[in-house]
């Protein structure tokens, strides 16, 4: 029987098995071939931590008190790429032997919608197809931000969405691109990848660094990606007067120590935070999360995400029970772990 990864439990995994439900019309069966996990988010529900705020009520849009136990069994996993093997007898979009990409969990075969996969152009490195999932937040904060041509950009925390956030920033037309990250291979990486400057918050004052690295003015746009309280507290110190400070990450609740009083109180940045599959953008009916996911697929079918880097590193199948929780709890094992089956 095919298996697939699960949380059954605050961090623990198991494989589950199951069986290939007959295709109802419309859907297609796809063979995995490759995959990619989702770091911050994924970690978040496997440790259990998304759930401790207790329940969404979607009607209050507000987090309330909860004993239910939530989250699990989570299916561990973001997106993947595989081969279809099997259409439904009305299915137009795809036929058997189709290469084609899709949201969804570790597992060795998916039975989708067939407008809920997309074929893979010929030519377009895997990597890069599993890459949509973070090009949606890192084009969200580019947008809330306001990023310019011409302006200065400052981003924190070089996992996936920060790396493709600095491509999407060079794109955008900024100047000036400054990546901030502890780890030397992912600074690098960001350099490799557009970052005008890489910055190591454990031996600099990354704020004052920035100031000085744009003439003393700021950045106009400061992204924080990394969930980090003293990230926020840098971000607050280095951006410009009366510019943007967009929190996107999805971070555990903040220790003590956050500053609101210092240059926030002085230099009046405007604080967003940004979650591109919120129900509405800032910029709805325009924008839509729909018009977000349709445009990071043309964005990754253009090329413009380098990410066979990004995808690093790549383990077999059978290896993941084992390699997920020591690759994607150690930021310095990798930045986006892949599956190969």
């Amino acid at each position: 029987m095919p298996r697939g990864l699960v949380a059954v439990a605050p961090g623990q995994l198991a494989w589950e098995t199951y069986e290939d439900a007959p295709l109802q019309p419309g859907q297609v069966r796809v063979q995995s071939e490759f995959g990619a996990a989702k770091h911050g988010t994924e970690m978040a529900f496997v440790k259990g931590y998304a759930s401790a705020r207790g329940r969404w009520n979607p009607e209050w849009e507000l987090f309330e008190p909860s004993n239910e136990p939530s989250g699990f069994p989570f299916h561990v996993g973001n997106m993947y790429v595989g081969k279809v093997t099997a259409v439904a007898p009305d299915v137009t979009a795809h036929r058997v032997g189709d290469r084609v990409y899709a949201w969804g969990s570790f597992r060795e075969t998916h039975t989708v919608g067939e407008k809920e996969c997309f074929r893979l152009p010929h030519g377009l490195p895997w990597q890069a197809a599993v890459c949509n999932d973070p090009a949606h937040f890192a084009l969200g904060a580019i947008r809330d931000g306001q990023v310019r041509p011409g302006d200065a950009v400052a981003i924190f925390g070089m996992g996936a969405i920060g790396l493709v956030t600095v491509q999407l920033a060079c794109r955008a037309g900024a100047l000036a691109v400054i990546a901030v990250d502890p780890l030397p291979a992912r600074r690098t990486l960001a350099e490799k990848l557009g970052a005008t400057a890489a910055l190591d918050p454990r031996t600099c004052d990354v704020g004052r660094e920035i100031k000085a690295a744009t003439g003393r003015r700021g950045a106009d746009v400061v992204i924080d990606f990394s969930g980090h309280r003293t990230a926020l507290q840098q971000a607050l110190r280095g951006v410009a007067y009366g510019g943007n400070v967009v929190c996107g990450a999805f971070p555990a609740p903040y220790d003590a120590g956050l500053d609101f009083g210092g240059e926030a109180h002085l230099n009046c940045p405007n604080l967003i935070f940004s979650r591109a599959c919120s129900l509405h953008d800032r910029d709805h009916p325009r924008w839509t999360w729909q018009r977000i996911q349709d445009t990071c697929r043309q964005i990754v079918e253009r090329g413009w995400i380098r990410a066979e880097e990004i995808v690093t590193p790549v383990v077999s199948f059978d290896e993941l029970l084992e390699a997920y929780p020591r690759i994607v709890g150690d930021p310095a094992a990798g930045v986006k772990l892949g599956v190969r089956h």
